[in-house]
Order: structure tokens, then sequence, then C-alpha cells
């Protein structure tokens, strides 16, 4: 039986790919308050911005391509059972051939209706005012907005309990509820920190090994030594 590897990948493991980071220039993302952009009361105060500074995302993201730290990670399948466990809404891990990925704060080429019960498309052209679904409501990105709940995060943190090796990639661990993910890992689980400036340097809970690299560097130079 393969050993299983738990991937907790965030906005670093995106960011060689050229996508950018709210939490690289204080709490802005592309010269946003992100509470303007990210949360529920932003949308309902100003959902035309919402919706145009999605759209400004998803154009984006159809524009770059997965980088060596995303397609290092595909190469673990042919010895590991894979599992990894995304902050981001890009499709990177997928397009790269990542074949097990869940998305925790939802996905940016999805959308859903604003109605509950929740109807989620595929949706990869511009989302505006007046796109409804088939119950008459307007849609939204498919994204886990601030102060929202994060529903897939009891199945994140059983297949986190189930890791033989965790891998942390380009998350700063200080996003919770997803910074908590690391600590259902059974004790004692190699874990690999791969972050050129790491928030986190100790933990009398893992048996944690310091990678100081960007993902597209230290992802392909821990996944040689672990086919190796």
């Amino acid at each position: 039986m393969k050993k299983k590897i738990v991937v907790l990948s965030g906005a670093g493991m995106s960011a060689d790919s050229g996508l950018k980071t709210f939490r690289d220039a204080d709490g802005l993302w592309e010269g946003h308050d992100v509470m303007e952009v990210a949360s529920p009361q932003g949308f309902r105060a100003q959902p035309q911005l919402v919706l145009q500074f999605y759209n400004e995302r998803r154009r984006q993201l159809l524009q770059v391509e997965p980088n060596a730290g995303h397609k290092a990670l595909v190469e673990l399948e042919l010895k590991y059972d894979v599992q990894i466990i995304t902050q981001n809404v890009d499709d990177l891990h997928e397009r790269a051939g990542s074949s097990r990925v869940l998305h925790l704060h939802g996905e940016l080429f999805k959308v859903r209706s604003t109605a509950p019960p929740y109807k989620v498309y595929e949706w990869k052209k511009d989302l505006n005012i007046g796109d409804y679904c088939e119950m008459s409501h307007q849609l939204r990105p498919h994204i886990v907005w601030f102060g929202e709940e994060v529903p897939l995060l009891p199945k994140a943190a059983d297949l986190t309990s189930q890791a033989d090796i965790l891998i942390i990639v380009g998350t700063s661990l200080q996003v919770y509820p997803a910074a908590s993910l690391m600590y259902y890992a059974r004790r004692g689980v190699p874990t690999y920190l791969i972050d050129p400036k790491p928030a986190l340097t100790h933990s009398s809970d893992l048996n944690l090994k310091l990678i100081a690299s960007k993902a597209s560097e230290g992802v392909p130079e821990l996944v040689s030594s672990l086919l190796n």
C-alpha cells in the first residue's frame, strides 16, 4: 500500500506562476481592501465592483501556467497516494496533472447561486449583474469570503489526520481556520515546510523540516528526495 502524502498549499504556490496574493501588500488585493471584494458585506454594498474584480482574476488565471512546483507534485503520484488541500482558488494544481485536489476556499472557475440550496456551475467567462441560476437568483463567485463558513474544513481535517507525510508549501500559516489543519496530522509525522521566509520555525507537536525556498524551487528539491 502506498504511503499517504498530504500537501497543504497556499498563495505562495501560485505566486511563482505570476498570480498575486493580497497578503503581499498590507491587506490590499490589486489595490482593493480585501473586505471590499472578499466579504458578503462587500458584495451587498458593491456587487458590480466585486464581480468585476473576480472577472479580472479569472482573465488573469487564463493567462498563466503551472510552475515547476505544481508539476513536481504530480510526480509524487508515481510512488505515493497524494492528496492536495489548497487555499488557492486557481486550477493550477489540476492543470499540472494532480488527480486529487480539495479547494478549501472555493474555485475561481466556478460560480454559484446566491440562494440556497447553492447551485454550482463551471464558469470561465465574465460574470455580470443579471446572470442568474435557473431559479432566477443572481450568481456570485464560488469563493469562501471572509466571515463565511469553510464547508470543506472537516473533510480536510480528516484527510490530514491520515497523512504519513505532510508537506506545507506557500502558506504563511497565519490564516485560520486553514492554518489549524497541520495540527490534525498524527504526532511525529514527517512534516516539510517550504517557504522562503517561514513564520513557523519550530513546534513541539511537529516533526518539522524547513526548506527555505520558494515553491518552484523547494518543491522539486523535496520531491526528488522523496522519490529517491
